[in-house]
C-alpha cells in the first residue's frame, strides 16, 4: 500500500469514538490515497485511544494532533490547514467524523481541484436540489434557509454557503490570513468562502448526498446558529472596508 499523498483530510473529533475507526478505515480504503489529520479536542470517551492505536497500524498515513480542551471547529481547522501547509500538502479537505459527508466523495472534490479549475471544491447539498437524508424538517428548513439568507447578503455565487466539506488548493490557504478568520463555529465555513472569492479564486461546488450521523451526538446548537446569522452581517460590512489581493501568494485579509 502506497503511503505518499498529495492530499490530507482534517478530521476534527470530539467524543467520537463511535466513529472514528471506521471513517478512518473507509478513507484508507479508497482507491486514491489520502492521508489523514485528526485534530482532537480532549474528547472525554477517549477517542484519542483509538486513534493512537491505529497509527500503530498507519502510521505514516494517520496524524493527530491534541488539544486541550473543547476550543470550536474554526480554530480546530485553522489548527489543521497550519499544520497541513507546514507539511507541503498540495491538496487540504475539511471532513466531519460522522459519515455526514461520503468518503467515496473525497476523490469527486479532489478532481473538481486537481482536474477541473477549481480552488475550493464544495460537497454541496443544495447545487441540484436539497439532498439531505435523515435530518428533521425544521433541520432541513434552516440549513437550507441560512443558506439562502447568506447569498442574499453576501452576494456570494454559491448554493451551499454553510457547506462543511471541502477540498482547498494550498495555495488559498497560503493567501489567506488564516489568524485573521474571525469565526468558531458554524460562521466559521461562511467566512472561509466568503474570504476565498473575495480574493478571487475560483470555488466550485460538487453535488453530495449529506446523510445525518447515525452514532454520536450532533455538536449544532442555536448559538453556534446565531453567531451565523449576525455574524454574516458584520463580514458583509466589514468587507466593504477591505481590499482583498487576488490569488498568488499574497496575504489576504478580512
Amino acid at each position: 500500500m502506497t503511503t505518499t499523498s498529495d492530499s490530507i483530510v482534517i478530521i476534527p473529533t470530539y467524543n467520537e469514538r463511535e466513529n472514528i475507526e471506521k471513517i478512518v478505515r473507509a478513507v484508507f480504503g479508497l482507491e486514491k490515497s489520502f492521508h489523514i489529520l485528526i485534530v482532537e479536542d480532549g474528547s472525554p470517551d477517549g477517542t484519542a485511544d483509538i486513534v493512537t492505536k491505529l497509527q500503530t497500524e498507519f502510521p505514516d498515513q494517520l496524524f493527530m494532533l491534541q488539544r486541550k480542551g473543547k476550543l470550536g471547529l474554526g480554530t480546530a481547522y485553522i489548527a489543521g490547514f497550519k499544520w497541513a501547509l507546514e507539511h507541503n500538502y498540495e491538496y487540504i479537505f475539511e471532513m466531519d467524523a460522522d459519515f455526514s459527508h461520503n468518503p467515496d466523495d473525497l476523490p469527486r472534490l479532489y478532481k473538481a481541484c486537481a482536474e477541473e479549475g477549481g480552488d475550493v471544491a464544495i460537497g454541496s447539498r443544495y447545487v441540484s436540489g436539497v439532498n439531505v437524508v435523515n435530518w428533521p424538517m425544521s433541520r432541513v428548513l434552516m440549513s437550507y434557509f441560512a443558506s439562502k439568507y447568506v447569498r442574499l447578503i453576501t452576494r456570494l455565487p454559491i448554493h451551499d454557503t454553510t457547506a462543511g466539506f471541502k477540498c482547498y488548493r494550498r495555495e488559498v490557504l497560503e493567501t489567506i490570513d488564516l489568524d485573521k478568520i474571525r469565526f468558531k463555529g458554524y460562521a466559521f465555513q461562511i467566512e472561509m468562502k466568503f474570504t476565498a472569492y473575495k480574493c478571487g479564486f475560483n470555488i466550485k461546488e460538487v453535488p453530495v448526498i449529506f446523510i445525518n450521523r447515525e452514532l454520536g451526538t450532533s455538536k449544532m446548537n442555536s448559538s453556534i446558529f446565531g453567531e451565523a446569522v449576525f455574524g454574516v452581517i458584520r463580514l458583509k460590512l466589514n468587507s466593504l472596508f477591505n481590499k482583498y489581493p487576488q490569488k498568488k501568494y499574497e496575504t489576504c485579509t478580512n
